[in-house]
């Protein structure tokens, strides 16, 4: 399909356009990210994001690591899968590891509860940090609970459209994000049908 508006002719809502870190993190009702930073500092680089499933966790500890890592600091990041019980990586291996100051892992409550307590323990003993998300209050220091709304929503489709022909409707989000019931991530997986199909209905013309 040729490029009728200047940009290149894919789906703004692809999937490496909706990764996270990909685009910049949207904030609603939660502090910004300079604000969440310190306050990350001062808690000695530890800290739990809390929210459910597709409420923007990922992106946020994308847009953190960043901040930390713009400030000097080595991150290693650990991404856990649904059902993830261990950590990729043996706590040995890590004690060799050098110049990690702060360990950020995404899907915190997969892990078992001796995992959680063995991981604990090695950061404060190495004076670590530990940066968590996690569906639900882990026992680290808050540092926002996320709450998708449907501004947000609408807010994140119009970044993401931005350059790009508008083939996906304020209302059509609306639709999306109400029948995932306020899952972002699962929203964003119809608004990309949605788009690819009009893309090629416009082809046609």
């Amino acid at each position: 399909m040729s490029d009728h508006w200047g940009v290149a002719a894919d789906n703004p809502f692809s999937a490496s356009r909706v990764r996270p870190g990909a685009i910049p993190f949207l904030f609603d009702e939660q502090p910004p990210l300079d604000s969440l930073l310190e306050q990350l500092r001062a808690g000695g680089y530890w800290g739990q994001i809390v929210g459910a499933h597709g409420s923007g966790k990922s992106a946020l500890l994308a847009a953190l690591r960043g901040g930390l890592e713009s400030s000097g600091l080595r991150v290693l990041h650990i991404e856990l899968r649904a059902g993830q019980r261990r950590l990729p990586i043996s706590l040995r291996k890590l004690r060799s590891a050098k110049d990690i100051s702060v360990i950020v892992v995404d899907g915190y409550e997969q892990l078992s509860w001796l995992a959680r307590i063995r991981l604990k323990h090695f950061c404060r003993r190495r004076n670590l940090g530990l940066l968590v998300s996690t569906h639900h209050p882990a026992g680290f220091p808050s540092l926002c609970t996320l709450r998708p709304s449907l501004p947000l929503a609408q807010k994140v489709a119009a970044q993401l459209q931005h350059g790009y022909p508008e083939l996906v409707m304020p209302s059509d989000v609306a639709a999306c994000y109400a029948a995932a019931h306020g899952n972002l991530r699962e929203m964003l997986f119809a608004l990309y049908d949605i788009y690819e199909q009009r893309r090629g209905n416009l082809g046609k013309l």
